[in-house]
């Protein structure tokens, strides 16, 4: 089918939201956020988030349609994130777009919604070349992929062995002092500090373990090493220079995605780079990667701000990447995956 119309609905975390994507065109975007209900709390509230998804379902799907000028029937397909994500917020959205297509008689197909962060960029830069190196940041996945061909082979070239770079960010934050979500607030703060000023590991770079894992992330120490030293510098009654743990901590974690992705294109003899997810906000993360990119001839596509946190946008644009693929729907009864591993692409 040429240039479908599909409704994409995203429900993985905190984020309810709908779109609709006509070929690569972006026709409408909604996005309610149960985040501010979450913050006092320092974290995402599985049962919270799982009501608001509920609450704002209807409304999100409803405004994504009445923007695009369309009905249901107007739709050639329905997308839906299947997984990985947290459970209860899955079966919210799964529920409904089941629901959905059963009564419009319109094909479903459940999503992997990680995937779904480097599809978007579609609508934003065109079609993926062929061997397109793909790097996945956000709160709870650091993956590398090769994308041979969109959306018939992907394979995982490296992925996060604990801490992904967003929870380190998160786990930082905290100990700061500051609110949740802390990403933002480090990136703030780094843009006035000395990314030089303390010596942040950068993990799995060196030695037999770097040897052994070129292409794979460990954040986890990276984050002991920042508490370690601001826990030393408090008990010598120093004050913490904050602009400047964030710029060292930003630095390092930059450094080392810039560099495996690097490596990893030269590899496979890419010459692009695509990333996606919602650490990919990150500003020190964004310039570190298009400096790389210039230095080894690589075209480093980094999706528009409000493309890289979760969107339905990214759904229906994966959608449509299987419908024109002529990928079968997902079966009625499908599962949810709160795992759903890189390897599968669809329900």
């Amino acid at each position: 089918m040429s240039e479908p119309i599909v409704l994409g609905i995203e429900s993985t975390c905190d984020e309810t939201a709908a779109a609709i994507v006509h070929g690569r065109e972006l026709l409408s975007n909604v996005v309610a956020s149960s985040m501010e209900e979450h913050a006092r709390y320092g974290g995402v509230i599985p049962e919270i988030a799982s009501r608001a998804h509920a609450e704002a379902f209807v409304p999100c799907v409803s405004k994504a349609l009445a923007d695009a000028n369309m009905t249901l029937a107007d739709v050639d397909a329905i997308a839906v994130s299947a997984g990985p994500g947290l459970a209860g917020c899955l079966a919210v959205g799964v529920s409904g777009a089941k629901a959905l297509a059963w009564a419009s008689g319109k094909p479903l197909y459940g999503i992997n919604h990680v995937i779904g962060h480097i599809a978007v960029t579609q609508l934003q830069f065109g079609a993926f070349p062929p061997d397109t190196l793909a790097l996945i940041v956000s709160g709870g996945h650091t993956s590398l992929l090769h994308v041979e061909d969109m959306p018939r082979k992907i394979d995982v070239v490296g992925t996060t062995l604990d801490d992904a770079a967003g929870e380190c960010f998160d786990k930082v934050a905290r100990l700061l002092g500051f609110p949740y979500p802390g990403g933002p607030h480090i990136d703030r703060h780094a843009q006035h500090g000395d990314p030089h000023a303390i010596r942040v590991p950068q993990g799995l770079t060196q030695g037999k373990a770097g040897a052994a894992h070129p292409y794979d992330f460990s954040f986890s120490g990276v984050k002991t090493a920042v508490a370690r030293w601001v826990e030393s510098e408090q008990a010598a009654g120093h004050d913490i220079p904050v602009d400047d743990v964030c710029a060292s901590l930003a630095d390092s974690v930059a450094t080392v995605l810039a560099r495996k992705a690097m490596r990893g294109c030269e590899q496979y003899g890419s010459n692009t780079l695509i990333v996606g997810g919602g650490f990919s906000a990150n500003s020190q993360l964004r310039a570190k990667l298009l400096e790389y990119g210039e230095k080894h001839g690589v075209e480093v596509r980094i999706p528009q701000i409000k493309l890289c946190t979760d969107n339905g946008a990214m759904v229906a644009m994966f959608g449509v990447n299987l419908v024109e693929a002529g990928v079968a729907p997902s079966a009625p009864d499908f599962a949810i995956d709160s795992a759903m591993p890189l390897t599968k692409v669809s329900m």
